[in-house]
Order: structure tokens, then sequence, then C-alpha cells
């Protein structure tokens, strides 16, 4: 939270790849918290730099990208340090595929970080799924069935559990371009698709 007690949304920014995709998905979900919760919001997103020790002041972070990810040895060692102390960051991979760079590359940083078995697949009935909406496991996304990419649904998301709660999210659905489009438009949709980024942040601040 920040000074004023308000929830931001902070995206990481990373030197390496191209960390500021998507860029209207945090005002969709900033607009959801607004609508379904009674969190006092930040509606600006928070951009911040991995490697600045701004990020331990951040109650929730954002990661995402399609290219190369490689961590410099500030931003690696931040990242551990912000996990390892109570931090939540959300990585999203945009290329929704499993064998493409961005999932080679972050998760060859996150077991360089913290072991090579310590990225697991979480349960379906995790409370992740029940924090605020109720899921049946992690809601499917368009973007795994308009035929771009590797066209499979992946019934599952990854994390790093540190103390027995998650502190890396790591999802390879592409959320972050199934919720980039304008909060406006949200009137459209039969089923309002971005509740499932609700149970994400209610989970980070709550655990």
């Amino acid at each position: 939270m920040s000074a004023d007690n308000k929830f931001f949304f902070t995206r990481l920014q990373y030197e390496s790849g191209d960390w500021d995709v998507d860029q209207r998905m945090p005002s969709n979900v900033l607009n959801s918290l607004i609508e379904y919760t009674t969190l006092k919001v930040e509606t600006q997103e928070n951009v911040v730099s991995l490697s600045s020790t701004e990020i331990f002041r951040c109650p929730f972070c954002y990661l995402s990208g399609h290219k190369l990810v490689e961590f410099t040895a500030q931003e690696r060692e931040n990242f551990e340090k912000y996990v390892r102390n109570g931090g939540f960051v959300f990585v999203d991979d945009c290329n929704h595929d499993i064998d493409g760079l961005f999932a080679k590359s972050f998760e060859s940083q996150m077991e360089r970080i913290f072991g090579a078995s310590a990225l697991k697949k979480i349960p379906n009935n995790h409370q992740l799924y029940s924090m605020f909406f109720s899921f049946e496991g992690p809601p499917t996304t368009s973007q795994e069935l308009n035929g771009w990419g590797d066209d499979i649904v992946h019934d599952y998301l990854k994390a790093i559990e540190v103390d027995g709660r998650i502190g890396v999210l790591y999802s390879n659905k592409d959320y972050g371009c199934e919720w980039d489009y304008d909060f406006r438009n949200k009137r459209f949709y039969r089923i309002d698709n971005t509740r499932f980024s609700v149970n994400i942040v209610m989970y980070a601040l709550m655990r």
C-alpha cells in the first residue's frame, strides 16, 4: 500500500526483453478492484525498475513480456530479496507458449535464483481460486484459443512458494493480452473476464 493507504499496481521494468506490454491492462484491473472491492486504489500504474530499492515498498508487482528475460546481477538480487521477504510477483507470459523465449528464459532465471524444483504447478483447488470469486482452476483465455502461439490450453498455473505462501505466481495463459482493452468496453462482455485479477490481487494482499 502507498503512504495514503491506497493499493497501487506496480509493473516491473527490467533491462532485457520488452517489459512494457499490454499497456491498457493495469487500468482495467484497477477498474475491477474499484468495481468489486472496497479497496482504496491508486488509479495510475506504478512503473518501478527491478534494480531499484523502490520495489521493496510495493505489495504487488507485475512482470511480463514476449522476449528474453535475463536479469542483471542487481535485478536478480532484488527479485530474490523481494520474494523471500514476503513480496508478491505475478508473472505472465505474453507468448502463451510453454517453449517460447520468454517462458524458457524466465524459468531459467527462477531456477538460477530459487533452485531447479522451486517453480511448481499449483492445484486447481488452491486458495487463490476462491479468494474472492470462485473458479475451478485458472480461467481459460481467448489468447489460448485464437490459433496463434502454441494453441494449447494451459489448465494450471505455476508458483514459487515461500513459507507456504505464493511469492511468484506464473502464468503461460497470457492474461495480460486478455485484459488489454479499454475498461469501458467491459460492459460488452457477458462475463467480466477480469474477475480473476481481483482474486490475484486480494490473495497478494491477504496471504
